[in-house]
């Protein structure tokens, strides 16, 4: 059977990230089933994290799956000098998908060319974070009701910050309007831009952030500037509460908007945002267990058709 890899956001058709928003609803109905029962799923993690990896350790348990792995690199044969290809060949004897997050970019497509498993890329570097983008869409889609035509503001760390990077490219099947809002030291990379003029996708750049450049927003993504990212600390001490949403910055806000963010913050969404109903990034995190439960389905070669049709379902 052919392997499938979840490591970049870049090829995924239209189609199928509507067919994922629909698998990944079929799961928040009901979350708990054992049709992964008898699979092991290995997490990787040589960079830290909390929701990510607990999200798919979750999901994981949630569909009968064991989990293996590890969250800190220093209690690995890395630190005897095992290369990641080895470590990589290693974990595929043991388990039937791989999660790997890792601070270099393209780790995770190496790691998909020497595994004999499938790879899910958990974010590599500041590079891509492919099932990041994946609840963040599903969070779009569930809020807005549609992904078409929207307005989406993207703000804070646009330079190192691989979820918006892969949201620009997941989004340009849906005529997006993007608004850039981040400091000159954090805008988004030459790259990105150049993607979205070949692929059509409309942007506007701003460094001024108040509620009057925000009041058109759909979507208000906001992110925190990464002071892991950062070789020089005085530059990361300039940048790092540049931007800040306050309470106050919501009341001509649309209706329909809602504040995203991946998440962890650290003072960049005020603490009494969390009571506006605008807020949705608790939620948006919660959503990251369905998605992930369709992201181990479809690697695996289950079907929408065989979860909707899943006799497993635990009440």
């Amino acid at each position: 059977m052919e392997k499938h890899d979840f490591v970049t956001i870049a090829g995924i058709t239209k189609e199928k990230i509507l067919y994922m928003i629909e698998m990944a609803r079929e799961f928040e109905k009901h979350p708990n089933r054992d049709i992964l029962k008898g699979k092991v799923i290995a997490t990787l993690f040589f960079e830290p994290s909390t929701r990510t990896r607990l999200s798919f350790e979750t999901a994981a348990q949630r569909l009968g799956a064991s989990v293996i792995g590890f969250a800190d690199p220093k209690i690995t044969s890395g630190t005897k000098g095992e290369t990641l290809k080895d470590t990589i060949m290693m974990v595929s004897n043991y388990a039937d998908i791989i999660v790997m997050r890792h601070h270099i970019e393209g780790a995770a497509q190496y790691a998909a060319e020497v595994a004999s498993v499938p790879i899910v890329n958990a974010g590599d570097g500041a590079h891509q974070h492919p099932s990041q983008c994946m609840l963040d869409l599903y969070s779009i889609y569930k809020t807005q009701g549609t992904l078409e035509n929207l307005n989406i503001y993207l703000v804070g760390d646009l330079k190192y910050g691989r979820t918006v990077h892969s949201l620009i490219m997941a989004m340009r099947h849906f005529n997006p309007t993007f608004h850039f809002v981040a400091p000159k030291e954090l805008a988004m990379p030459q790259e990105y831009k150049l993607y979205c003029r070949e692929n059509g996708i409309k942007y506007t750049e701003h460094t001024a952030f108040n509620d009057k450049i925000i009041a058109d927003a759909d979507i208000l993504y906001m992110t925190r500037v990464q002071k892991e990212r950062f070789s020089d600390l005085m530059e990361y001490e300039r940048v790092k509460n540049v931007y800040i949403l306050k309470n106050e910055m919501l009341e001509n806000a649309k209706p329909n908007m809602k504040i995203l963010h991946p998440l962890p913050r650290v003072n960049e969404i005020a603490y009494d945002v969390d009571e506006n109903p605008h807020a949705y990034y608790i939620q948006q995190a919660g959503n990251g267990l369905f998605a992930r439960e369709a992201i181990f389905c479809d690697v695996l070669g289950i079907s929408l058709d065989d979860v909707k049709n899943d006799t497993t379902i635990i009440e």
